[in-house]
């Protein structure tokens, strides 16, 4: 990979233990996340109204030890080993260059467990207080770190105007629950105001793995006791979610709309494609529910409006050309356990080892810099 530009599009921080503290409106601050030490194994929880974080500690304390000692993985963790570059930009871009990684796009750790919060107002402020502080974070380096905004669609008035304050902040897109409460699927029209906004605004819209906002199926419980089904099965609801924008015409009324499903790999994808468009072709609940414009297919959106950040996934890569290698973009997980920091150049030489020059160059940067705006 030594001549492409390596764009990681998805990377996180490690929320410091004052971020919500210090920072939320004052009637929410004895509410807000923070770190508690657990004494019988020595290890750092984040909670917030009774949920614990998606990993512990370990979100930022266990980097690289993959690679090292397997065994040494865990859910568990201790603030003090948590790497500086999760929550420092000087530090998070020196780990960048060890990684041989030009430019990266930040999400949360922490946060994405808060959307499954059920107070909607707490939930929001929650949101601004992390979007100021990104906005902070990528400050230095704007060219180099490119920050995705959190955003709470309970209320889509208020999501618009915070979607338009993050961008003026200079972040470069939003993450959205990846799976919207019962009854208000993406299909709905309530969320066009959104739709139109995000496209105006030039604001990417992320579905992250682990956001889901409802609550039979939010992964805010102890997170020791989630069963392996649910991580096979993660790509489920990034699926309903794509399906309810395509079917319910989102990408037709919003063509530069660009919805990215983040962490939920690739190999999925064919199937749905397949699966999309012979529903739209054969079923009658389909044809009796809408017909697009000009011929078009629901993959033809899927290809023109969708795009999917992955992180070893040999197998989508693989069927690269069903998905569109127009659509694929890389990223590293830096600094989750499951990371491939500090091996990202290795592992990228392996897994896409039958990809031609130019399909390398797209996938590993030039992808990510056009829909993030990396010069």
């Amino acid at each position: 990979m030594d001549s492409y530009r390596v764009i990681s599009s998805d990377s996180h921080i490690f929320e410091p233990s004052d971020l919500w503290t210090s920072r939320v409106e004052p009637q929410f601050r004895e509410r807000a996340p923070r770190v508690v030490h657990r004494a019988e194994d020595a290890t750092d929880w984040w909670v917030c109204e009774g949920l614990k974080g998606v990993s512990g500690a370990s979100g930022g304390a266990l980097t690289g030890v993959r690679f090292e000692d397997p065994e040494k993985v865990s859910f568990t963790g201790s603030l003090k080993d948590v790497w500086p570059g999760s929550y420092i930009p000087e530090a998070h871009l020196k780990d960048m260059e060890l990684d041989g990684v030009e430019g990266s796009v930040i999400y949360p750790t922490q946060g994405l467990v808060l959307y499954g919060l059920p107070d909607g107002a707490l939930f929001s402020a929650l949101c601004r207080a992390y979007n100021d502080w990104l906005a902070d974070f990528c400050r230095p380096f704007p060219h180099r770190i490119k920050g995705i905004a959190m955003l709470n669609l309970d209320e889509v008035q208020e999501a618009i105007k915070e979607l338009t304050r993050c961008a003026t902040l200079g972040l470069a897109g939003a993450m959205i629950t990846v799976s919207p409460p019962a009854g208000r699927s993406y299909d709905s029209a309530e969320y066009d105001p959104l739709w139109a906004a995000a496209q105006d605004l030039d604001m990417p819209l992320s579905l992250h793995v682990a956001t889901n906002r409802t609550e039979s199926q939010n992964s805010a419980l102890d997170v020791e006791d989630i069963p392996p089904a649910f991580f096979t099965n993660i790509d489920h609801w990034v699926r309903m979610s794509l399906a309810h924008m395509i079917f319910g015409g989102v990408f037709e009324r919003y063509p530069r709309l660009r919805v990215v499903s983040v962490e939920q790999e690739l190999s999925w994808v064919p199937h749905f494609l397949n699966r999309l468009d012979n529903t739209y072709t054969q079923r009658p609940q389909a044809r009796s529910h809408r017909r697009f414009k000009n011929a078009l297919l629901p993959s033809d959106y899927f290809h023109h409006n969708v795009f999917l950040s992955f992180q070893e996934d040999a197998l989508g890569i693989r069927d690269r050309h069903i998905i569109g290698v127009e659509n694929l973009m890389w990223g590293s997980d830096y600094p989750h356990p499951e990371s491939t920091f500090p091996r990202s150049r290795q592992i990228l030489d392996q897994i896409l080892a039958e990809c031609t020059q130019d399909e390398k160059a797209r996938i590993v940067g030039s992808n990510a810099a056009r829909i993030y705006h990396f010069d």
